[in-house]
């Protein structure tokens, strides 16, 4: 008895396996299983399912499974055990988006913070957003924790400096 190949519906093999291929053993007991529920169902008569069990423990490639179970609701065969997973392409890491946002009160700290060593004047605002951006970035879990303890660092030691000199010269002016 001669069978035709499936036409429609679900593919009769799986979409990266060639019909020349070799099946496997378990491929086979597979398809015998899409037969035998064929066969429960009521899909095919005894002697036909007969043969076709017989010829797919013979068969020796996808195609001749694919003639054997192709024209059943289940389709041929289970997924293949290895699908390839496709491979992201290879980005250079200054391409790729940031992971984390960094927060701005620290990167303001810091730059005020740097300002404060020349002008003095930027110390206290340097403080104010060394403290504001650690609450922020606990909050919301931004980067730039290092910034702001820089800015609050830079900020406290001009501040201190700046009070040791208003001491400095307060003792010399009382001591004239």
């Amino acid at each position: 008895m001669a069978f035709q190949p499936w036409q429609g519906g679900q593919p009769a093999q799986p979409m990266n396996q060639s019909p020349m291929m070799r099946v496997s053993h378990a491929e086979r007991e597979r398809a015998v299983d899409v037969l035998k529920a064929g066969f429960a169902e009521g899909r095919l008569p005894q002697p036909e399912y007969e043969e076709r069990i017989t010829r797919a423990y013979q068969a020796q490639t996808y195609g001749e499974l694919q003639v054997l179970v192709g024209d059943l609701p289940q389709g041929p065969l289970a997924q293949p055990q290895f699908v390839p997973r496709p491979v992201a392409p290879m980005v250079p890491q200054t391409f790729l988006p940031a992971s984390a946002r960094t927060n701005g009160s620290a990167t303001g700290a810091l730059v005020c913070g740097i300002l404060g060593t020349m002008v003095g004047v930027t110390a206290i605002p340097a403080v104010i957003l060394g403290h504001k951006a650690r609450g922020e970035i606990r909050r919301t879990g931004e980067q730039g924790e290092g910034m702001a303890i820089a800015g609050l660092v830079l900020g406290y030691g001009v501040l201190s400096f700046g009070a040791l000199l208003v001491i400095l010269f307060g003792l010399v002016a009382v001591s004239l």
